[in-house]
Order: structure tokens, then C-alpha cells, then sequence
């Protein structure tokens, strides 16, 4: 296995800096806002040949006993208690302070190698900065620059030095993604943790709890999954903080990144037309979709019948989607969810064969063909696959430019029924057969010749030879007065 690198610290030291650093990545959101990481962040870091896995934690108080801050301590225990080796990352420029020495404290408990990074040196003087830090008492203190990268690689170096080249087994890529969407404390922190049995992310009744975008590996039944925690996502207008504008961003992100989405929705609430965007722009990724109606163990008969009727008429474009109605706060109803995933996934990434594609298309239109449009009507010959996740189906033939959007929704419903394919959107593309010969011009001597005017009273007039031939003649027979 990897060895695990825990970065600990109090708020804004730059942790995530260098947790992006380790990783080469920009998974962690950076900004100059004290308590900015909340959850346990998990990324991929290699060094000198040495993988690992490294955790970027919140700002840690250990001494708080409420609140958010608790809550983001008891995230930062349970990563020190499963770490390998711990970096304690303090501030060179602000110096050693009361929350550094708590945590130097609560660390020398942990029974796990502690390396003291000083983190922000840049242009200074670096041995009298550090001097200040072996108060701590734990050991010495290394000078680093997470954001230009000074001292980083030395550092890690040194704390991977007992640790062995690890044989990895498992590609990364091969994990089914799911992402967690909704709106704000609608329970989807809540629902991880039902599904992983553990308090894996933070989970507060408080809106705009998760700020950043939680990547959770783990193993099932056999099969590998990452789930995405995300940000909640509230109408634009009402986003006004610059972290939850990066949330958002964040969110957006993990969705297109994501292979299955899971759509959270609160049945204590009314289906509001952000639940509708959100689901759009799911639908516009071209991601597998299932639905998760949360908190649906609070309600009465007649309530559950009014939010049916709601999802019926707001949601109706994901009639292709499973809409499952579940409690993730008493676990009841999550043993579907897995289910939904992987038939979802499975529709998604499903081989269509061509000639059934064709067959199917060719007893669609027999059985209801095309609408004419003036005097032609689309000919659709065969079709192929075009892609997948979501599935695209590409139709060949003539006149497509003139097929009504409502016999597209036909023919998606059609093809949906034949192949099996619920959970994910479907896409149909039609490729119009251009005329090979519609730009070319008949030589000059193929034309035909323009037919001579008639005139009005429908007789040809004389021409002029054949009048003045015809004149002796006349004058010849005609009889004298």
C-alpha cells in the first residue's frame, strides 16, 4: 500500500497550496480566506519514484467543543490517526503562535513521525526564520515555499526515506465515478456517509457546509468507486462569497469528471426550478443520471402523492432516469442506490450493434414515418454508433435536415425500449447525404434549347421568309375584281 501523508495545521497556513504542489494538481481550492478546506481532501503524489497518498485537512483547533470548527478537528483526528507520516505546516512570516503549540502538543501524542514545515519563507532569511519553530519540540524544522516549490521536494523525500517502492495493483482510471449533486443541505454529505457507513465528510445542519469538491475512494462488492461530495449549488444571483463562487465552479467540474451523478433532492421541500437547472445541465454533460428523493421518511401519504406530482411536472425531462425515494439520515431505501449506478453506467457504456441499430430504425419508420415537409419526406436508411457516455446514435440518410424535433423524441424512446438504456441520456444524430451532383453544371450543348414564345391568341405567328414566300402564291390565285 501507499504511505499516507497527512498535512496538519491551523487555518491559512498553506496547506492546500501544498497540497496541490504534492499532488500536481489543482483539486484543492486556494485562497486567502481563513477555514477555506473543511473535509478530508485525498490526492495522488508521487516523489522520486515513491508513490503515496497525500491528505490535505482544515484548519485545526483542537480545543474547540462546538460547531463547525469541532466538526473540521474531528476530520483532522480521524486523518492523523490513520496517517503514516504527519507535516506540520506553520507560517514563517507570521511566526510561532498559542493554536501552533496546542497542535505541537496534540501531535506529539499521535505516535506518527511529525516534520515541521515552515511554510512562506520566500526572500528571507531561513535560519533565522526557523529558529523560532524548534520550540515546538519536534525536531528539525524545515524551510519551505509551498507556492514557488522551495524545500518541498527534500522535505517529502526525507519523510518517504523508510518506506519502500509500492506495487500498485489498481489503476486509478478503472474507478466508477459517481458524483453527489444538489442544492444546499438537501443531505448529500449525509448520504456518503450512509453509503460508506463511516463519518467520512462533514455533515452539519448548516447550508454551504462543503466547500470543495471531496473525492472518496472505496471498494464494494468487489468493484471500485470514488465518490464525489460536492459544494451545494444555489441560484446564481444568490452566490456573493468568493469561495462558494469557486465551490460552484468546483462542483461544475466534478460533474462533467464524474461517470454516474447522483441528483439529490429534499421531499421536505418544494422541487424549485434550481433542482430543474441543475438536472438540465446534467442532462446537458450527457452524464448517467439517478435520482435520490432525500428525507422522504418525514412525510405523509398525501404529501408524498404532492411531491410526485411536482417531480412529474418540473422534472419530466428525466423520465429516462431512476428516481429513487430514500432517508439517507436512517439509511432507509440506499441499498437501490449501487443498483442504479451500475445499470445507469452499464446503459451508458453499452456496445450497440449496427444492424440491430438499423433493423430497429427501419421498423420504427414502418411503423410511423416521418412527416413530410412541402413536397419531400426524409428518407432514414441505416444507423450506427457514434459514442459513448452518453450514447450516440448517428442515422444516415436524406432530407434529415427536415426531421421534426418531436419525431427525434420518437425515435430516443424507441431505441431507449429496444437497447435496455435507462439512467442516460441518448443522443441522435442525423448525417444528411449531400447531392454529389448538386453543384455541377451540364455542358453547354446538353442544354435545352428554350421553347418559343406562344402568342396571346394561341396561334404561332408567320415569320417573315415564310410571309413574303407566301405572298406571289396569294396574289397568283386570287381572283380580279
Amino acid at each position: 500500500m501507499k504511505p499516507i501523508i497527512v498535512l496538519v495545521g491551523r487555518p491559512n497556513v498553506g496547506k492546500s497550496t501544498l497540497f496541490n504542489r504534492l499532488t500536481r494538481t489543482r483539486d484543492a481550492l486556494v485562497a486567502d480566506i481563513p477555514g477555506l478546506t473543511r473535509d478530508r481532501h485525498y490526492g495522488h503524489g508521487k516523489l522520486g519514484g515513491k508513490p503515496c497518498l497525500v491528505v490535505d485537512t482544515g484548519g485545526f483547533e483542537p480545543l474547540a467543543k462546538d460547531g463547525i470548527m469541532h466538526e473540521m478537528a474531528r476530520q483532522t483526528e480521524q486523518a492523523i490517526a490513520e496517517a503514516d507520516a504527519l507535516i506540520f505546516v506553520v507560517d514563517g512570516r507570521t511566526g510561532i503562535t498559542a493554536l501552533d503549540k496546542e497542535i505541537a502538543n496534540k501531535l506529539r501524542r499521535a505516535v506518527r513521525p511529525v516534520f515541521v514545515a515552515v511554510n512562506k519563507v520566500e526572500g528571507m532569511n531561513q535560519g533565522v526564520v526557523i529558529a523560532d519553530f524548534h520550540e515546538l519540540g519536534l525536531g528539525q524544522p524545515f524551510a519551505i515555499s509551498a507556492t514557488h516549490g522551495e524545500g518541498v521536494h527534500g522535505l517529502i523525500e526525507l519523510a518517504l526515506e523508510p518506506y519502500p517502492v509500492p506495487v500498485e495493483s489498481e489503476s486509478e482510471n478503472d474507478d466508477l465515478k459517481v458524483a453527489i449533486v444538489g442544492r444546499p443541505n438537501v443531505g448529500k454529505s449525509t448520504m456518503i456517509n450512509a453509503l460508506l457507513g463511516e463519518e467520512r465528510v462533514i455533515a452539519f445542519d448548516q447550508p454551504g457546509t462543503t466547500r470543495d469538491a471531496i473525492y472518496v475512494d472505496f471498494e464494494r462488492a468487489g468493484k471500485h468507486y470514488t465518490l464525489i461530495d460536492t459544494a451545494g449549488l444555489r441560484r446564481k444571483g444568490n452566490v456573493f462569497e468568493t469561495a462558494e463562487k469557486f465551490s460552484v465552479i468546483k462542483t461544475l467540474q466534478s460533474i462533467e469528471d464524474s461517470h454516474v451523478v447522483i441528483l439529490v433532492l429534499d421531499a421536505q421541500q418544494d422541487i424549485s426550478d434550481q433542482d430543474a437547472h441543475i438536472a438540465g445541465f446534467v442532462v446537458e454533460s450527457g452524464r448517467a443520471l439517478v435520482v435520490a428523493v432525500n428525507k422522504w421518511d418525514g412525510l405523509d401519504s398525501y404529501a408524498r402523492d404532492q411531491i410526485k406530482a411536482a417531480l412529474e411536472g418540473k422534472l419530466k425531462f428525466l423520465d429516462f432516469a431512476d428516481f429513487l425515494y430514500v432517508s439517507a439520515l436512517k439509511g432507509q431505501g440506499l441499498e437501490r442506490v449501487f443498483r442504479s449506478v451500475n445499470a445507469a453506467y452499464r446503459a451508458a457504456t453499452a456496445d450497440l450493434s449496427t444492424p440491430q441499430l438499423t433493423r430497429t430504425l427501419i421498423d420504427a419508420v414502418a411503423r410511423q414515418s416521418p412527416p413530410r415537409n412541402g413536397i419531400f419526406r426524409p428518407k432514414l436508411r441505416y444507423a450506427h454508433q457514434g459514442g459513448r457516455n452518453p450514447p450516440v446514435i448517428v442515422i444516415h440518410g436524406n432530407a434529415l435536415d427536415k426531421v421534426p424535433e418531436s419525431y427525434r423524441r420518437y425515435l430516443e424512446h424507441v431505441f431507449r425500449e429496444v437497447f435496455k438504456l435507462q439512467g442516460t441520456p441518448l443522443r441522435i444524430q442525423f448525417n444528411v447525404s449531400k447531392n454529389p451532383f448538386a453543384d455541377r453544371k451540364p455542358p453547354e450543348q446538353n442544354r435545352r434549347k428554350p421553347k418559343p414564345k406562344v402568342p396571346i391568341s394561341g396561334k404561332p405567328k408567320p415569320k417573315a421568309a415564310s410571309r413574303a414566300k407566301a405572298g406571289p402564291q396569294a396574289k397568283a390565285g386570287s381572283t380580279p375584281a
